[in-house]
């Protein structure tokens, strides 16, 4: 499938490393995804965009997203927090939450399913790896899945 049919889908990705959000636009972009991408950089940010809560207040409902990326280190409300209050909310939880974080944890990863989680990839560390990684979310989430919240 190409770009130009790709079903508009905003995504959001919620993580506090400035060079993080960086690097994961530049991968989105160089695998051609043509959806909306937005950033948070914590917990209760999340929640407010989610929740159109504080400076998310009027967000309209086409920047809803149809799928986050979720680091679980984050300041004031880190990720399993806002994961376990997305999937708590009967709105929210339908949702599609991939955790993309540095951890390797197996605690984590057992907890971050038990939490609701729909995938969890650690973060490479080369961009390379993380292009190839951004590939496959947009192969699976974007072309093929069908997401509650899309354009």
């Amino acid at each position: 499938m190409t770009a130009s049919l790709n079903k508009s889908v905003v995504v959001l990705m919620a993580d506090d490393d400035a060079d993080d959000r960086l690097l994961a636009k530049d991968a989105l972009q160089e695998v051609e995804l043509d959806n909306d991408l937005e950033f948070v950089e914590n917990g209760e940010d999340l929640m407010d965009y989610l929740k159109r809560r504080g400076k998310y207040n009027g967000l309209g409902e086409d920047r809803r997203p149809g799928l986050i990326l979720l680091d679980l280190n984050m300041p004031r409300k880190d990720g399993r927090e806002a994961l376990l209050e997305i999937k708590s909310d009967p709105e929210l939880r339908r949702i599609p939450v991939v955790v993309l974080t540095t951890s390797k944890a197996d605690t984590d990863i057992s907890r971050i399913y038990e939490l609701g989680a729909n995938s969890f990839i650690t973060k490479p560390v080369a961009f390379d790896a993380l292009v190839n990684v951004m590939r496959v979310l947009k192969n699976y989430w974007i072309e093929t899945v069908e997401l509650p919240f899309k354009k």
